[in-house]
C-alpha cells in the first residue's frame, strides 16, 4: 500500500509537469530504490519472529531509523525528479504526499510519535531550498532535539507498559501454573454454577475420579452430587448445609459433604461465593473444593483405635463400658435386664510363655472368632484386654438359656487350635452376673461378675459360676491370703514334707515326693488346695517351685543312695527356658546325684506340642534326672505324646484309685489298662491315694510297681521321713481301714420324713450316696419304710437299718449323686444340701 501511494505520488507529479514527463535522474532513481527498499524492510520487520522478540525500545529505534529513513529518501526523490526547487506548488504537493506515506508507514509501526518525526524530516528536506539557511537551520535543530527528546520519553513510557503487561502475563501464567499443579495433585478443584444452580464448569479433577459420567455432570444441580442430608437445613454437625446457601444466595466456607457420583465412598469440603454483575444482578455461585476422604478415613481410624481392639476387632473396654451403661438404662429410667459374662482363657500364659507373643496373638483372634460365633447377634462381645472378654446380652435373664450359652461358649473355645502348625488347647472361664438382680450400676454388675470368673476358677477352670453374695467374702480372703503368701516368702513360712512311695513288690520305700506346706502365723496350716492356684494368679508359682526344688535337693542329699526324691514341676516352669539350668545348679548346690531326683510333670504341658516342649525335655534327659508324668489320664492331651517323651514313670491320680475296690466301679479297669501301657513302653507306675487294704490289693494284682497313699503314711517332715528309712531297713507296714467306705459328707440339715401319711422334721447327718443318719425319730423298728424328702420337689425311698434313741441309720433305694444335689438348679436344694461341700 506505502509503495502504491508513492507511485502515485509520483505519477501526479509527472502529469503536472508542464513541460511532460518528469526525467529521472540517477539520483532520484538511487534515492527511488532506497525508498522502496525501506518501505519493504517495514514489512518485512513485522513478520520476521525475531523481532518480535526483540525488547520494545529496540524495536522502537528500529522502527523509527526505517521510517525517518523511508521519508527522507522519498522526498529527496520527488526533489531530485521533479525539480520541486523551482515549483513552491510542487513543494506542497511533495509535503503533503509526504505526509500520507509517512502516516501509512507509522500505522503499519504502530507508532504516533513517528508520524511526528519522519513527517516533519520529510517537509524540512522538501522545504530546504524555498527557506534561507539560517532560519531553516535553526527550526531544524529545535524540531529535531524536542522530537528526540520526545521520542526518549515515548520510549520509556512504552518499556515500562511493556515490563507490566509481561509481569501481568507472567503472574497469570504462574497462577495457572499453580491451579494446574494444586489440582493435578489432588489437593482441590474449583466449579461454578449458573443462576440456576446446575454446573457450568468443574475441574479436570473431578472429570478423571468421575470417569465415563463427567459429562452427565455438566447441567445438573450441583445439590445432586452430594448425599442430602436427614435434615432440610442443618447437617450432622449442626452447620448449614449446602442447599441452604445456594438457594439463599450467601457465601460458605468448608461445608462437609458426600459425594454419590463415585463408586466408593468420597468426602469434599465445598466453600464458594455468590457472583454478582456491577448492577446487583445474580450470576450464580463460583467456588473449590478439597478432597476428605483420606481424612475422614483417619478419623475414622482414630474412632476405631478408640472403640474397638486393634487385635481382635472387638469393641475395647471403654466401649464396652459405655454400651454397658446405655443398656442398663432403660427407656422409662428403669433398670433393663442384664447379662455380663467375664470369660478368662485358662492357659493361655503358657502359649505365649511358649511360643511367643505372635502366637498368642494368632490365638486371640481365634478365640474371638469363635466367640462371635457363638454370640452372634444376641449380645455384645469385646477385649478386656490381655486373655480376658467381655460379653453383655441385653434382655435375657433366664438361668438356664444363660448357662446354656455359656455351655456352648466354654465347648467352642475349649476345642484344639492350630498355631503355626502346631496344636494348642486352651480353656475358658466364665462368670456371670445379672441386672438388676446383682447390681443396677455397670461398676457393680462388673465387680460382681468378676467375683463369679474367680469363683468358676476356683471350681477347677472350664466352668462357669453365677455371682453369689458369699463371693465378696471369699474374694477380700483371697486377697488377704494373696498378701500373705507374699510376705511368707520373704519369711521362710513355708516347708516341705514327704510322703512315702512304696515298692509293691517288698514295700521298701523307694523315695519321697516333696510337698509345699505352709504354716500360716494365725490361720494355722493352710492347704495346698487353697494357696497353690492363689500363687499361680499371682505369678509366685515359679518362685515356689524353684524354693521347693532346692530345699528338696538340699534335704535328701544326705538321705540313704538309695531313695530317690520326686518334686513337682508347673506348666510354668516346664516353659521356662532356663529351667533346666536350675535345676543343673540346684543339684550341684546340694551334690544330689541327678538319678535320685525325679520330675513330676503333668499332661497340661501337652497342651503346646511343639519343638520347644521336645527340646525341653531332651535339654532335662541330659542332665540325668527321672521324669514322671503325674496325674495321668486328668490332662487334655492325647496318647500320642508318649510315643516320644522320655517317661520313666507313669503316676495314676488317685480318682481312680479311690473306690476302686468297689462294686459296679470301672476304676480297676482303667487301672489295668495303664499299667499295660506303661509295660509296653518300659515304664514305671505308681498309683497314689490309696487308704484301704482292699484298694492297696487290688493295685498290687493289677501290677502297679510302687504305691503312695495313706496306707503307707501320711506326709511326714524331713527327721521323720530319716527315721522311717532307718526302721527295719526301709521296709514300711500298711496300716488303715479294711475296706473302701462310700464317701460322705456331714451336714446338719431340716427335712421331713414321711410315714404312713405322717410327716416328721429331722435333721439328717452324714449323708452318703448310699444312705445317711437322722436325728429326732426314736426307736425306728428295723426295715420301717419311709420316704425322704429334700425338697417339695425332690423325695426317695429309704428303709431303717438301725436304731439307737434318736439317732437311726436308713439305707437308701437308690444311690443318690451328691454332686448334682449341689450343683442342683432347684435353689431350695442347693440350699439344704450345698453345704455339705464344706464339710
Amino acid at each position: 500500500m506505502v509503495l502504491i501511494v508513492k507511485l502515485a505520488a509520483l505519477l501526479f507529479y509527472n502529469l503536472a509537469e508542464t513541460d511532460g514527463l518528469m526525467t529521472m535522474s540517477s539520483t532520484a532513481v538511487a534515492l527511488a530504490c532506497v525508498t522502496v527498499l525501506t518501505d519493504l524492510s517495514v514489512w518485512i520487520l513485522a513478520k520476521v519472529k525475531w523481532f518480535g522478540r526483540l525488547p520494545s525500545h529496540w524495536q522502537l529505534r528500529l522502527m523509527l531509523f526505517v521510517a525517518c529513513l523511508s521519508a527522507i529518501s522519498f522526498a529527496g526523490t520527488l526533489m531530485a525528479a521533479a525539480h520541486i526547487a523551482s515549483s513552491p506548488l510542487l513543494a506542497a504537493y511533495c509535503v503533503v504526499y509526504q505526509c500520507l506515506t509517512t502516516m501509512i508507514v507509522t500505522i503499519i509501526a504502530g507508532k504516533q510519535r513517528i508520524v511526528a518525526l519522519a513527517f516533519s524530516s520529510g517537509v524540512a528536506i522538501t522545504l530546504f531550498p524555498l527557506l534561507p539557511f539560517a532560519a531553516f537551520a535553526v527550526a531544524l535543530s529545535l524540531f529535531v532535539l524536542a522530537t528526540f527528546f520526545a521520542t526518549l520519553q515515548h520510549i520509556r513510557h512504552d518499556h515500562d507498559e511493556y515490563l507490566r503487561v509481561e509481569r501481568k502475563r507472567g503472574d497469570e501464567k504462574r497462577a495457572k501454573l499453580l491451579l494446574s499443579e494444586y489440582e493435578n495433585a489432588s489437593l482441590g478443584w474449583f466449579w461454578e454454577t449458573d443462576r440456576h444452580g446446575r454446573i457450568v464448569y468443574i475441574s479436570n479433577t473431578i472429570r478423571k475420579l468421575a470417569g465415563n459420567t463427567f459429562e452427565d455432570l455438566m447441567g445438573l444441580p450441583i445439590t445432586q452430587l452430594i448425599a442430602p442430608y436427614e435434615e432440610d437445613s442443618i447437617s450432622p454437625s449442626g452447620e448449614r448445609t449446602l442447599g441452604f446457601h445456594l438457594s439463599s444466595r450467601s457465601a460458605f466456607k468448608e461445608i462437609s459433604v458426600r459425594s454419590v457420583i463415585f463408586q466408593e465412598e468420597r468426602w469434599w469440603s465445598i466453600s464458594g461465593n455468590p457472583i454478582f454483575t456491577a448492577n446487583g444482578q445474580f450470576l450464580g455461585f463460583r467456588g473449590s473444593g478439597t478432597d476428605l476422604t483420606a481424612m475422614r478415613q483417619s478419623q475414622e481410624k482414630v474412632r476405631q483405635l478408640a472403640q474397638f481392639d486393634s487385635l481382635t476387632g472387638l469393641s475395647n473396654r471403654p466401649q464396652m463400658l459405655g454400651i454397658l451403661e446405655k443398656t442398663l438404662v432403660s427407656p422409662t429410667g428403669t433398670t433393663r435386664p442384664t447379662a455380663l459374662f467375664l470369660l478368662d482363657l485358662d492357659r493361655f500364659k503358657s502359649v505365649n510363655d511358649t511360643l511367643g507373643h505372635p502366637a498368642g496373638d494368632a490365638l486371640l483372634k481365634q478365640v474371638s472368632k469363635r466367640l462371635l460365633g457363638i454370640v452372634g447377634s444376641a449380645g455384645q462381645a469385646g477385649r478386656q484386654g490381655g486373655d480376658e472378654f467381655t460379653v453383655l446380652f441385653p434382655g435375657i435373664y433366664d438361668r438356664e438359656r444363660l448357662s446354656s450359652i455359656a455351655e456352648k461358649v466354654i465347648s467352642s473355645i475349649s476345642r484344639p487350635y492350630m498355631i503355626d502348625d502346631v496344636q494348642v488347647t486352651i480353656g475358658v472361664s466364665i462368670g456371670i452376673a445379672i441386672a438388676p438382680e446383682h447390681g443396677i450400676t455397670s461398676e457393680s454388675l462388673i465387680r460382681n461378675a468378676d467375683l463369679a470368673l474367680y469363683a468358676a476358677k476356683e471350681a477347677g477352670r472350664g466352668v462357669h459360676s453365677f455371682y453369689d453374695k458369699s463371693m465378696h467374702a471369699d474374694a477380700e480372703d483371697r486377697r488377704n491370703l494373696e498378701m500373705d503368701l507374699r510376705k511368707a516368702l520373704a519369711e521362710n513360712q513355708l516347708h516341705l514334707v514327704y510322703q512315702p512311695q512304696v515298692s509293691t513288690v517288698d514295700e521298701e520305700i523307694s523315695g519321697y515326693e516333696a510337698l509345699v506346706r505352709w504354716e500360716h502365723p494365725v490361720r494355722g496350716s493352710i492347704s495346698p488346695a487353697t494357696f497353690i492356684p492363689i500363687a499361680e494368679e499371682a505369678g509366685l508359682i515359679s518362685h515356689i517351685g524353684e524354693w521347693v526344688l532346692r530345699t528338696a535337693c538340699s534335704e535328701v542329699s544326705s538321705w540313704p543312695q538309695n531313695v530317690k526324691i520326686a518334686v513337682n514341676v508347673s506348666p510354668t516352669q516346664f516353659a521356662n527356658p532356663g529351667f533346666p539350668s536350675i535345676v543343673v545348679n540346684a543339684l550341684a548346690t546340694s551334690r544330689l546325684a541327678a538319678n535320685r531326683l525325679e520330675l513330676e510333670i503333668t499332661e497340661s504341658v501337652f497342651l503346646i506340642e511343639g519343638d520347644e516342649t521336645d527340646r525341653m525335655f531332651s535339654r532335662l534327659k541330659s542332665i540325668g534326672v527321672r521324669l514322671s508324668l503325674d496325674d495321668f489320664g486328668t490332662g487334655y492331651s492325647s496318647l500320642s505324646y508318649l510315643k516320644k517323651a522320655p517317661f520313666d514313670k507313669i503316676k495314676i491320680d488317685q480318682s481312680f484309685v479311690r473306690g476302686a475296690a468297689m462294686p459296679d466301679t470301672r476304676n480297676a479297669a482303667i487301672i489295668k489298662s495303664i499299667v499295660s501301657l506303661a509295660e509296653a513302653l518300659d515304664m514305671e507306675t505308681i498309683a497314689e491315694g490309696a487308704e484301704t487294704h482292699d484298694e492297696l490289693d487290688l493295685i498290687k494284682t493289677l501290677g502297679c510297681s510302687h504305691v503312695q497313699g495313706y496306707i503307707y503314711s501320711k506326709p511326714l517332715v524331713a527327721k521323720e521321713a530319716v527315721a522311717l528309712l532307718h526302721n527295719e531297713f526301709g521296709t514300711i507296714t500298711p496300716s488303715g481301714m479294711n475296706k473302701t467306705r462310700m464317701p460322705r459328707r456331714k451336714m446338719l440339715r431340716s427335712i421331713v420324713v414321711i410315714h404312713d401319711d405322717h410327716r416328721y422334721t429331722v435333721q439328717i447327718r452324714n449323708i452318703g450316696v448310699r444312705g445317711a443318719m437322722l436325728v429326732g425319730l426314736w426307736h425306728v423298728p428295723e426295715g420301717t419304710e419311709l420316704t425322704i424328702e429334700l425338697s417339695p420337689d425332690y423325695r426317695f425311698k429309704a428303709v431303717a437299718r438301725w436304731s439307737h434313741d434318736d439317732r437311726t441309720g436308713v439305707h437308701f433305694d437308690r444311690d443318690i449323686d451328691l454332686d448334682n444335689l449341689v450343683h442342683s438348679k432347684n435353689p431350695e436344694m442347693q440350699r439344704r444340701v450345698g453345704s455339705t461341700r464344706a464339710a
